[in-house]
C-alpha cells in the first residue's frame, strides 16, 4: 500500500489536564450547520460513527449507542453542547469532544479529540477514527461510502500498524486481532 494510504491525521498528545489524547482536524466545504448535523444527527452519524448515536443534546442528556460489531450497546452522557460549535460526551469511558468553527460561510474546521481513559487506548483509537474520519470525508465529499466497518478491505490495519510505529501508546485489546 502507499504511504499516502498509511498518512497519520492524529495526533497523540496530553492535555493540559495530564490526560492523554489522540487529535484529528478536519476542513470541510460545508457551512457550521451542516457540519453539526454530520456530528448530532443520528442518520448522518450512522454513516461514519462507529456505532449508531441517539443523542439528547443537552447537558447530562442520554446518548445510545447501538449496532457497532466491535462492542456491545451502551449509553453515554451529554457533557457540554453548545450548537453549532462544541459538543462532548462520554463514550466507553472516554470524553469525545467535537469543536467547530466557521473559517466563512461555506467552510468549517472541524477538531475531533478523543480523551483517553486508558493511555494505551492511544494507537486502537487513533487507527479507527482514521477510518471513521476517512468515512465522513468521503461522505461530506457527497460520495458513497461503505461507513465506518467496511470489513475486510479496510485499510485499519496498516493504520493501526502506522500508530505503533509512530510509537503512540498501545496494548490495549484490540476486536478482531486479540
Amino acid at each position: 500500500m502507499s504511504a499516502e494510504r498509511t498518512a497519520l491525521t492524529g495526533t497523540y498528545l496530553t492535555l493540559d489536564d495530564g490526560r492523554p489524547a489522540v487529535r484529528f482536524s478536519r476542513t470541510y466545504d460545508h457551512p457550521i450547520a451542516r457540519v453539526w448535523q454530520f456530528v448530532t444527527d443520528p442518520e448522518e452519524l450512522a454513516g461514519w460513527f462507529p456505532s449508531r448515536a441517539e443523542i439528547e443534546l443537552r447537558p447530562g442528556g442520554t446518548i445510545r449507542f447501538s449496532g457497532d460489531p466491535n462492542t456491545s450497546d451502551s449509553t453515554g452522557r451529554v457533557l457540554a453542547v453548545d450548537p453549532p460549535r462544541h459538543l462532548s460526551f462520554d463514550w466507553g469511558g472516554d470524553e469525545l469532544r467535537f469543536d467547530l468553527e466557521a473559517l466563512d460561510e461555506k467552510r468549517t474546521h472541524l477538531t475531533l479529540t478523543d480523551v483517553l481513559a486508558v493511555e494505551d487506548t492511544a494507537a486502537r483509537n487513533g487507527a479507527g477514527w482514521e477510518v471513521c474520519l476517512a468515512a465522513l470525508d468521503t461522505k461530506a465529499r457527497g460520495e458513497h461510502s461503505p461507513g465506518p466497518h467496511a470489513g475486510a478491505g479496510a485499510p485499519w490495519r496498516e493504520i493501526y500498524r502506522a500508530y505503533l510505529d509512530a510509537g503512540v501508546p498501545s496494548g490495549a485489546r484490540v476486536p478482531g486481532i486479540d
